[in-house]
């Protein structure tokens, strides 16, 4: 395996070895479990529509942008001096999305050395016929010997009788959709972005893109846009496009680390710099 892709270490995104000495121990009381940690995120962000309707400052809300975890525990720390283990207000949360849950599961699961992902795709638990737009983490059970996909975001709530365990097709990642919508088991036009008009293939293939980036450690906004994203969004890709979303997403089924870095290392699918920090 690639250095770069032992999942149980820390990634560009992920590494909390910058954080301050102060924040540092707020990481102190954190579980030594998968589960137990991914639990205790799940009071650590709040969703934008909520913080609003909360009237959190709308100087927060650019907190939702920020891709390091390290900076994300600052503000939590900043915000609130108490452990990050404990529940908190919602005062006290880091202003953030689905992937702010997905990212700082997969930091805090990788600071306590456990073997773990974030991943980008599509959520079919939230609407009946729909694929939204979602991330989840994903830990190595060693008894098991198997990835298993967990959403901290839903850990508590009545969304899923077991979020703890994602169940086949449940979430789809990008490249999973994808495949999906090639062989015509599912309607492109039903996968997309909640609220907005934003679904269709290519939706999928950037969410495809975007789950290869994690699969590398990059792990990326849902927002974030480089390579041929922006004319895929526009219409403007064709054929030799849908070829390259099908070997994104036929190595990233396969899950060969050799292949997924050498896929990634291609100019066209690899995130700027400027965009990866």
């Amino acid at each position: 395996m690639p250095a770069d892709l032992d999942y149980a270490a820390a990634g560009p995104i992920t590494e909390l070895a910058s954080v301050s000495p102060a924040a540092l121990t707020g990481l102190a009381g954190l579980a030594t479990d998968a589960v137990g940690i991914c639990a205790q995120v799940h009071s650590l962000v709040l969703q934008p529509d909520d913080a609003t309707s909360l009237g959190v400052g709308s100087d927060r809300l650019t907190e939702k942008d920020i891709r390091p975890a390290a900076r994300l525990v600052e503000i939590l720390m900043a915000l609130d001096r108490a452990p990050l283990h404990l529940s908190r207000e919602e005062s006290g949360r880091v202003i953030g999305t689905c992937r702010h849950f997905a990212v700082l599961s997969c930091a805090l699961l990788r600071y306590r050395g456990i073997t773990a992902r974030a991943r980008c795709g599509f959520a079919t638990y939230f609407h009946p016929g729909q694929g939204l737009d979602h991330w989840i983490t994903e830990y190595w059970h060693d008894s098991d010997r198997r990835w298993v996909r967990i959403d901290s975001e839903i850990l508590g709530r009545p969304v899923l009788e077991h979020p703890e365990d994602l169940r086949d097709g449940e979430f789809l990642t990008g490249g999973e959709a994808w495949s999906a919508y090639r062989a015509g088991h599912i309607d492109a036009a039903q996968f997309g972005v909640h609220g907005t008009e934003n679904f269709g293939p290519a939706e999928i293939s950037g969410n495809a893109i975007r789950d290869l980036a994690a699969l590398n450690k990059v792990e990326m906004l849902p927002w974030d846009e480089w390579g041929q994203m922006s004319a895929a969004y526009r219409g403007a890709t064709g054929a030799d496009y849908d070829e390259l979303i099908d070997t994104v997403a036929a190595v990233c089924a396969a899950d060969e680390p050799d292949a997924i870095a050498a896929l990634y290392a291609r100019e066209e699918l690899q995130v700027p710099p400027e965009l990866s920090r």
